[in-house]
């Protein structure tokens, strides 16, 4: 049974709100862009004192990196924390934040991709909401859909999102479920571990990018051995981008892969969900309730 989470009040005009680096490391001009772009939409913005630093791959160390992830958690005036990109480096930090503070006051944390680490943690160990979206990093990138980020203005603001998308469907018919998921690696990454996917009634997103196919079938075998895959709601397959093969053809495209490892299982399956590493890449509360309703080969998923 699903325990309902905790949502983090709305943003309004004027609010005050964090963009930090947990995962790899980003420009400082591209920084600098993000804040007169949030801005813009009424927001006063706080960058995190290590933001910019670079070690290695990496925005700074581990310490200064969980630094500025626990100031702005900390902190009762930020009432959302960007996360500039993703990369990797929070599974290095995580188990280390102290999210006390979110229990007096809730927070919205946004990112996607290496964020995944963030959203499992909020979600299955400290049971609030947080909003799956694009990032700093990409905030005047043109090739990005206007409903990327008018989808994520949305989302922080309580305005409605509905996406509507068209595909291959697979067992077609109307769901209603709590939304989880996020990078399939990352949600591979985090089995055994506090953070770990629990997905029983759930609608389960997941996206990847530059994996092999032969990863790909690895990492959702895993979870189904996990059990992690019984019992969905539905299940909703974003963008599966730049996947490779190796050497000895795997022989499947991404549909046909996935489809072998749930086809004993009778609920849905949709394809093309507008998320990920894409261009269209919009925003899903994570941890949220939503009702997904089919007509034809079109979708439409919207919230509670």
């Amino acid at each position: 049974m699903t325990t309902k989470k905790i949502q983090p009040p709305f943003l309004t005009q004027g609010d005050e709100v964090a963009i930090i680096s947990p995962s790899y490391c980003i420009d400082e001009s591209v920084l600098s862009e993000a804040v007169t772009y949030l801005e813009a939409w009424g927001l006063k913005v706080r960058v995190g004192k290590n933001a910019s630093k670079r070690s290695g791959p990496f925005a700074g160390s581990d310490r200064q990196r969980l630094s500025d992830l626990q100031e702005m958690t900390d902190a009762p005036e930020v009432k959302a924390v960007f996360c500039s990109r993703g990369g990797y480096g929070l599974s290095k930090i995580i188990d280390k934040v102290d999210f006390s503070a979110l229990d007096i006051n809730p927070k919205w944390y946004t990112g996607f991709s290496d964020i995944t680490v963030l959203h499992m943690w909020l979600n299955e160990v400290c049971g609030i909401i947080s909003i799956h979206g694009d990032m700093p990093l990409n905030f005047n990138n043109r090739e990005k859909s206007p409903d990327t980020f008018g989808s994520l203005k949305n989302a922080l603001f309580g305005i409605s999102i509905i996406h509507e998308w068209s595909g291959n469907f697979y067992h077609p018919m109307n769901a209603t479920g709590e939304v989880t998921g996020g990078n399939l690696s990352l949600l591979y990454s985090l089995s055994g571990t506090r953070a770990a996917l629990s997905s029983e009634g759930k609608i389960l997103f997941i996206e990847d990018v530059k994996e092999y196919y032969y990863h790909i079938d690895r990492m959702l075998t895993a979870l189904k051995m996990a059990g992690k895959l019984d019992g969905l709601a539905a299940l909703i397959v974003g963008g599966m981008n730049k996947i490779e093969d190796v050497r000895i053809p795997w022989g499947k495209n991404i549909e046909e892969t996935i489809l072998e490892i749930v086809k004993d299982f009778n609920y849905p399956v949709f394809f093309n969900f507008p998320a990920g590493h894409i261009p269209d890449n919009r925003a899903l509360y994570i941890g949220k309730e939503a009702i997904i309703t089919v007509s034809g080969n079109a979708a439409s998923l919207r919230y509670k």
